[in-house]
C-alpha cells in the first residue's frame, strides 16, 4: 500500500527518522518537480469533482485551446 502525507518542513527530518527505524516502511521523498506535478494533478482533480457537483462551471473547449 502507498501512502501519500504531507509534513510541515520542521517536522521532516523528524518524520524521516522515525519512518526509516521501521524495516517495513519504505520512504523516498518526493522531488520538487514531482511534488509540483503532484500538486498540479490534485488541484485538477478537485476542479473536476467541483464541475461535476455544479459549484463551478466548466469552460467551453474553444476557449480552452485558444489559451494554450
Amino acid at each position: 500500500m502507498k501512502i501519500l502525507r504531507e509534513v510541515k518542513d520542521n517536522k521532516e527530518a523528524f518524520i524521516m527518522e522515525l519512518l526509516n527505524n521501521f524495516k517495513f516502511v519504505k520512504v523516498k521523498p518526493f522531488t520538487p518537480y514531482k511534488t509540483e506535478v503532484l500538486e498540479g494533478l490534485r488541484e485538477a482533480a478537485e476542479e473536476v469533482n467541483q464541475i461535476k457537483a455544479g459549484k463551478k462551471k466548466a469552460q467551453p473547449l474553444d476557449a480552452f485551446l485558444n489559451e494554450l
